[in-house]
């Protein structure tokens, strides 16, 4: 478990090097940008960092789920990005959506950890 803590931040910070760059590098291309949501997120540094974080996060725990499991945070994803939808273009509660979903997948990849060892 000692070896895994250590070695956690490498693979997320690999993973994110292996994502490709799109417009703006958020999840989405920034060129179809239409939503007051994603307008304001690809205008955003640290909002779009904000959302390549969540999608990785959201990519590497989905890959990690069993079929059930899997789908309980596809449902979750969804409720997301209508809650983010919600905020239209204000930043603060951009910043606090993309927050709680953050700590939320953070929590995932928590309860696998806890069944290990591995």
């Amino acid at each position: 478990m000692r070896i895994f803590g250590q070695w956690k931040g490498a693979a997320f910070a690999l993973a994110l090097a292996g994502l490709p760059a799109t417009a703006g590098a958020a999840s989405f291309d920034c060129a179809k940008a239409a939503a007051p949501d994603e307008i304001a997120i690809c205008a955003s540094r640290a909002l779009d960092d904000a959302d390549v974080e969540m999608a990785t996060r959201y990519d590497m725990l989905l890959q990690l789920l069993a079929m059930g499991a899997a789908g309980d945070l596809r449902d979750s994803q969804r409720a997301f990005l209508k809650s983010r939808a919600a905020c239209g273009s204000d930043e603060v509660c951009l910043t606090k959506a993309y927050a709680d979903r953050i700590d939320a997948l953070k929590k995932g990849f928590a309860g696998i950890v806890a069944m290990g060892p591995f």
